[in-house]
C-alpha cells in the first residue's frame, strides 16, 4: 500500500470557474491529474487531498466534483480548504461522501494501520497579521492539537500523517508555533497545499527538526501526485 498527495484541485462541475484563466499551465489540469493518477494509483492506496477540493458554494454543487475524484482508484481523505465554501457540518459532508472517500475535521481517521488527521490552519504571522488573523490562528491550533490528541489515541503506536490546508512553516520562517506543536508529537510526514504561482518559491519542502513537509498543490507539482509513503 502506498500514499499520495495532492492539494487544491479547484474543481468547478457546476459552478463554472476555469482554471486556465491563472494560467495556461491550467489549461485541462483534472484531466492531467487524473491521467497521472490512473497510472500510479490502487486500490488498497490512500491518497490525500488537503484542501480546496472544489469552488462550489453549496455542498449539492460539490457534489459532481467528488464523485469525480471518487471514481479514480484508491481511498481518499479530505480536509477543509479556504476555498472549500460548500464544507458545510462535518456530518453533512461524510453523510454525502461515497464510501471511499473520507473527511477529517478536529478528529483523525485510521486506515490500513496509518492514522491520518489536521486541519485547515491559517496563515502564519506576517505584515498586516491582526486582531482577527491572531483569533482565527489561535483557534486553528487548538483544532490541531484536537486533531493530533485524537490521532495519538487511536494510532496505538503506529504511523501518523497530519494534514494541513495552509502552510505550517516556509524557508524563510521553519520554527512556528504550529510546527513545534507537530514535532512534539512526533509526527514524521505533514502534507499541505494552499499555495500558488510565485508563493511556491517560498514553499519548504523536505525534513525539518525530524519532520518532513510535503507541498501537494497541484500546480507546484506539475499536477501529478506525490509519494508520501511507499511501503
Amino acid at each position: 500500500m502506498k500514499v499520495y498527495a495532492i492539494s487544491d484541485l479547484h474543481l468547478s462541475s457546476v459552478d463554472d470557474k476555469p482554471m486556465d484563466v491563472f494560467g495556461a499551465h491550467w489549461e485541462n489540469h483534472f484531466a492531467r491529474i487524473s491521467e497521472d493518477w490512473l497510472s500510479k494509483v490502487s486500490g488498497e492506496d490512500i491518497v490525500l487531498l488537503p484542501g480546496d477540493l472544489s469552488w462550489a458554494l453549496q455542498l449539492e454543487n460539490a457534489l459532481p466534483d467528488i464523485r469525480c475524484v471518487a471514481a479514480l482508484p484508491g481511498k481518499k481523505v479530505i480536509i477543509r480548504g479556504n476555498h472549500d465554501y460548500w464544507w458545510s457540518s462535518i456530518s453533512r459532508v461524510r453523510d454525502a461522501l461515497p464510501e471511499n472517500m473520507y473527511a477529517i475535521q478536529n478528529d483523525a481517521i485510521s486506515i490500513s494501520g496509518i492514522t491520518f488527521c489536521g486541519t485547515r490552519g491559517w496563515i502564519l504571522p506576517c505584515e498586516g497579521w491582526d486582531q482577527d488573523d491572531e483569533r482565527i490562528s489561535k483557534r486553528e491550533y487548538g483544532r490541531l492539537k484536537m486533531s493530533l490528541d485524537r490521532a495519538v489515541q487511536i494510532a496505538d503506536g503506529g504511523e501518523i500523517i497530519c494534514m494541513l490546508h495552509y502552510p505550517p512553516l516556509t524557508e524563510a520562517n521553519p520554527d512556528t508555533e504550529v510546527s513545534a506543536l507537530i514535532e512534539s508529537y512526533g509526527i514524521k510526514h505533514v502534507v499541505y497545499g494552499h499555495l500558488h504561482g510565485v508563493a511556491l518559491k517560498g514553499a519548504f519542502r523536505g525534513e525539518h527538526n525530524g519532520v518532513f513537509y510535503h507541498q501537494a498543490s497541484c500546480d507546484g507539482t506539475d499536477f501529478k501526485l506525490i509519494t508520501i509513503l511507499n511501503d
